[in-house]
């Protein structure tokens, strides 16, 4: 039988799930192997240095920079307060001194006798790292991190704004085709993540966030209201690092998509379970794809139940294997390869291209290139 290969998503009932949690510089890890941890517990810990705030000293007194330690009347070393007095020129006679005043709160770090300048070190900036999903703790890092493990349901979607957060799975709408309106947001879903149907609308995206919702997860979206959404246009880099006050995740595409019945029906399968979501998205090189994560109640040591489940080699495409069209004019198309012919063929373009024909759910078969199209991984 006729296979090829091409990159995917995971829509997945039930697979192992390792969520690496590492500090950005080193730290105190707080857990230990086999520890159960929730989604919100930190596992590791550590302070970042504090903002470096420079003061021109010596010219704000009009002294000679190699008389500047002589004039401090706070030592390395010492805290201070911002406004706080920390040098003082001899002035004429004892009189007219002038004052220079710390422009923060902190440590006095440096005083140069060669530029005049001063450095006062603003306080040490605390940073956690939580574990982002509930399970068991199967690795230390030491001074570094942790990574967790758990069975989970998993939905990897097409593009997502804003970082990690996590809540209650709370449906919105009835059908996978349903637009994801104003309407259907509650103030009852605060901290949850809204689930939707087809597009959801500026009006929903702005509600959910007024009501505090954690996340908003719908098929589709207007560039055009994710770009007022936002503020500025999209562009290539990694998203996820947005600070909007809510995640947002599509999981078929830009328009009005309806999600894939599949999705819709795995997620509300879950509804009112909590699940982790994570918007950060990369297309280009070391894809990166946006996800929803849902632990299983009853998932320990879940690393190998994927390959269990069902043995297939990722990224196979195969007669039979659910697909979705990834470029016009079928974009968001989703069916399953019909037949992937050995020989090239010649497109509209006039290019020649390895192509797969798609069964579509009524019935009709479209030929497309095996570059546009997307595996959706069970």
């Amino acid at each position: 039988m006729a296979k090829a290969f091409t990159p995917g998503l995971k829509v997945s009932a039930r697979t192992g799930y390792r969520a690496r949690r590492v500090l950005p510089i080193a730290g105190d890890v707080v857990v230990k192997v086999g520890d159960r941890v929730g989604a919100d517990a930190v596992v590791a810990q550590t302070f970042m240095e504090g903002d470096a705030f420079p003061i021109r000293a010596a010219n704000l007194m009009g002294a000679n920079p190699k008389d500047l330690p002589s004039l401090m009347l706070v030592k390395v070393g010492e805290r201070v307060t911002k406004d706080m007095p920390i040098a003082r020129s001899k002035g004429i006679f004892g009189m007219m001194r002038t004052d220079v005043k710390s422009s923060a709160d902190g440590t006095l770090e440096s005083v140069s006798d060669s530029t005049g300048m001063v450095i006062v070190r603003g306080p040490a900036q605390p940073v956690a790292v939580r574990a982002y999903i509930a399970g068991d703790v199967v690795e230390v890092l030491p001074s570094e991190g942790v990574v967790v493990e758990n069975a989970v349901a998993l939905v990897q979607g097409i593009f997502g704004v804003g970082g990690e957060t996590h809540g209650l799975l709370a449906m919105a709408c009835a059908a996978a085709g349903e637009t994801l309106d104003e309407k259907h947001v509650t103030p009852a879903m605060k901290d949850a993540i809204v689930v939707g149907g087809a597009r959801m609308t500026a009006g929903a995206i702005r509600k959910a966030k007024a009501v505090g919702a954690a996340a908003i997860v719908s098929g589709g979206i207007d560039d055009q209201d994710l770009r007022d959404f936002l503020g500025h246009d999209i562009g290539v880099a990694v998203t996820g690092s947005e600070k909007l006050g809510i995640t947002i995740i599509v999981t078929e595409g830009f328009g009005d998509i309806a999600m894939a019945q599949r999705t819709f029906a795995l997620l509300g399968g879950h509804a009112g379970r909590m699940a982790s979501v994570n918007g950060a998205t990369q297309i280009r090189a070391g894809v990166m794809r946006p996800e929803i994560v849902i632990p299983l109640e009853d998932g320990r040591g879940g690393a190998g139940e994927s390959a269990a489940a069902g043995g297939a080699v990722a990224g196979v495409l195969e007669i039979g294997t659910p697909v979705r069209v990834i470029r016009d004019p079928h974009f968001g198309v989703l069916g399953t390869v019909a037949a992937l012919p050995e020989q090239p063929a010649v497109l509209g373009s006039g290019s020649k291209a390895r192509v797969l024909e798609v069964s579509m759910p009524d019935g009709r078969r479209i030929t497309v290139p095996r570059a546009n199209v997307e595996l959706i991984e069970g």
